[in-house]
């Protein structure tokens, strides 16, 4: 992955992040389970989770496991309850993640709000558009310390239309095109501390083609 994203940023000059969400996207998401499948990214046929310090649950799993098998006084999970050990590790796991990403973007929204009133809200960033919905554009600026969105309806004077592969904004009268990677000049608009977003205006009043 990082030999192709490098290949693109090279010829390009841009690039990076936008394809690196591209490529993550595409992966398929991880579960724990009691079937040994190895590891994809480590190359590797057998493969045990075990972290140390211990940091999740599944470790305990592995821990007790492995204690209990060279005699150390620990009971091993029972091979029935395995399955759904597994189910139930993986929910808490992206219920967490949600809720760190969630607190991640309280916390950068207060120093964003703190650099706009410093700066005020003319200053000009330059970012680069790391996903892309049909409201919008996703874009992290500001040497990648924030992100926020840039919905198509501040984008006036056009209709824009999302493709299928969910990588290209296409504006149908003026046949602009907002891409995933495209560099792309922004004001912060509006910061949302609670909630954690940003509303993002284009900074240039031609976008992209």
């Amino acid at each position: 992955m990082s030999r192709l994203v490098d290949e693109h940023v090279r010829r390009t000059g841009h690039g990076r992040r936008g394809l690196t969400t591209l490529v993550l996207r595409a992966l398929k998401q991880a579960y724990y389970s009691p079937r040994n499948l190895g590891h994809a990214g480590l190359r590797l046929a057998r493969y045990c989770h075990f972290t140390s310090p211990i940091r999740r649950y599944p470790d305990l799993v592995c821990h007790r496991a492995l204690l209990s098998a060279v005699g150390g006084g620990e009971d091993a999970t029972r091979a029935q309850r395995l399955d759904s050990v597994g189910e139930w590790a993986s929910e808490r796991e992206r219920a967490a993640m949600v809720i760190e990403r969630d607190a991640d973007d309280v916390a950068t929204a207060f120093l964003l709000e703190r650099e706009v009133f410093e700066r005020g809200y003319e200053a000009v960033y330059d970012g680069e558009v790391v996903s892309l919905i049909g409201a919008g554009a996703f874009v992290v600026f500001g040497d990648g310390a924030y992100e926020g969105m840039l919905p198509v309806r501040k984008l006036r004077g056009d209709w824009w239309e999302l493709n299928e592969e969910g990588t290209i904004l296409h504006g149908e009268r003026s046949g602009a095109r907002i891409r995933l990677g495209d560099p792309l000049r922004v004001r912060v608009e509006r910061v949302d501390t609670v909630r954690g977003r940003v509303d993002l205006v284009p900074a240039d009043s031609v976008m992209p083609d």
